[in-house]
């Protein structure tokens, strides 16, 4: 399905009737990953999974966003759909968006959330981590310079693939401005706003959010319940998806108010 929000051709999913509960996707996945919980999630509720601005067939944005800039269009489209109440469900950067959402005054009420390997917390860097980033900076002065850049007009572009995650190395030049805007802001002073009962779902072996992240978000969020599923990574509804189904039935299908 498509609708136009603030000029971007969205393109999203909406299956099953009921309450209406709203999927945010982590970064380059489309809604099309989130098949599996979907179709459980379909069974009680009204689902919309969206491609966000710059994932799947929705385009991307005309400049680089901020994780504020996606917030405001998933608002946006949750007027748009005229949709007063819903629980949402975010996995990973989708996550990050959630976190902006609830730190908000909205047209919407927010009834629970699902937090599912969420970014929004900024780890220190390992010591191989800091060493790999301080050599990414040195060789980032020498090749910025005007001399060096004539001499290799691509040794820069080159760098940022080879220092960058595997998401920066696939993004368009405007994907790769906005993932940096991302992961550079720091959320966690944010999460002890959020007030709503709040389902954790974390794959224990997750590189990407680590576990510790779930257990510092369990702690500030008064109101939560976490459920680790050991052996899984940060897609535990691929890796462990018995064990996730049965953290989804628990969390959102049993659930009675």
């Amino acid at each position: 399905m498509n609708i136009n929000v603030n000029g971007i051709n969205t393109n999203y999913i909406c299956e099953g009737s009921g309450e209406a509960l709203l999927i945010l996707p982590g970064w380059s996945a489309t809604s099309q990953t989130y098949n599996i919980i979907t179709k459980q999630l379909s069974a009680k509720y009204k689902v919309y999974v969206l491609d966000l601005p710059g994932f799947g067939i929705t385009p991307e944005p005309k400049e680089p966003w901020c994780v504020d800039d996606y917030a405001d269009f998933v608002s946006a489209f949750i007027s748009a759909l005229d949709i007063k109440k819903l629980t949402v469900m975010g996995h990973s950067f989708g996550g990050r968006i959630i976190i902006k959402l609830l730190n908000r005054n909205n047209d919407f009420e927010i009834s629970r959330v699902g937090l599912v390997d969420a970014a929004g917390i900024k780890n220190k860097l390992s010591d191989s981590q800091s060493k790999r980033q301080k050599k990414y900076k040195k060789l980032k002065r020498i090749y910025s310079g005007s001399f060096m850049k004539k001499l290799f007009p691509n040794a820069l572009e080159k760098l940022q693939n080879k220092y960058g995650s595997r998401d920066y190395a696939a993004a368009s030049p405007i994907m790769k401005q906005c993932l940096v805007k991302a992961v550079n802001e720091d959320l966690t002073d944010l999460i002890p706003n959020i007030k709503q009962e709040t389902m954790l779902i974390w794959g224990k072996n997750d590189t990407a959010t680590p576990f510790s992240d779930a257990l510092t978000m369990n702690k500030l969020i008064e109101n939560s319940k976490l459920i680790g599923i050991d052996g899984a990574g940060h897609f535990p509804f691929i890796d462990a998806p018995f064990e996730f189904r049965k953290a989804i039935d628990e969390c959102f299908i049993n659930y009675q108010r």
